[in-house]
């Protein structure tokens, strides 16, 4: 018998979804390594590592500032075929949990309940002297380097840093999910990178399909390889464009 995504899928009951760029880039959010991707964008000197890390946003916030609103924040952008997907096999009881790298809360967007973000979220910000919480709209609203309004100290979003650990609460949530999990999709990343690959390691079963366009590391592993865009793979679940649920931050 043939082993295909909708055979698997039917076969589940404890789907978890482990993915990474690639699942947003057909919403318009550009990736971090194709052409066109973030690391494409070096200024001079600076790489976006740099601009993108704990040092830059110490020594240089309005460097940092300025890059993560240009590259990090894209509030026009939409969920696509495979966020509403998810979000029905979640709302159907089939699937568990998604972890994602990504930090553009698509996920919730389209639906999603249960999501572990591994580095973050720009829909949260905090002001690092009292600790308010600054919701996007309100950094939007702003230019520079944004400060809070109650006590004037610096604004940072809740991502994870180049230099930083990942929240240790967040990654043992999304390994817990991953070590349940009858069967691990991943989507939209190479694996090629820690600790992306780290993750997908943490999963003992023998239902590991890969959506990727490209080849990665665990090809061998994986009972299931699917060669196409991630939106194209997981259409059959799409249940369609709707009014997007607007992203809270949680």
């Amino acid at each position: 018998m043939t082993i295909t995504l909708a055979s698997v899928i039917a076969s589940s009951r404890r789907i978890v979804f482990f993915g990474g760029a690639g699942v947003s880039t057909e919403s318009g959010i550009p990736d971090f390594r194709s052409a066109a991707g973030l690391y494409a964008t070096a200024s001079g000197s600076r790489t976006p590592e740099y601009m993108l890390s704990d040092d830059c946003l110490w020594d240089e916030p309005e460097t940092f500032w300025e890059f993560h609103r240009r590259h990090l924040i894209h509030p026009e952008a939409r969920p696509n075929a495979a966020h509403r997907a998810l979000a029905a096999l979640e709302a159907s009881g089939v699937l568990t949990a998604v972890v994602t790298q990504n930090i553009d809360g698509l996920h919730q967007s389209a639906g999603s309940r249960t999501v572990h973000e591994l580095h973050g979220s720009v829909h949260r910000n905090h002001c690092l002297g009292c600790g308010r919480p600054m919701p996007l709209d309100e950094v939007l609203a702003t230019t520079g380097v944004p400060r809070c309004p109650v006590c004037g100290a610096m604004v940072r979003a809740d991502v994870v840093l180049y230099g930083e650990s990942l929240d240790p609460a967040v990654a043992d949530a999304a390994v817990r999910a991953i070590e349940d999990a009858d069967t691990l999709i991943v989507g939209g990343t190479s694996l090629n990178v820690y600790p992306a690959a780290g993750f997908a390691l943490r999963y003992p079963g023998e239902r590991l399909v890969l959506i990727n366009q490209s080849p990665t590391l665990f090809d061998r592993r994986a009972a299931l390889l699917v060669r196409e865009p991630i939106g194209r793979a997981l259409a059959p679940w799409d249940p369609g464009p709707a009014d997007a649920e607007p992203v809270t931050g949680n």
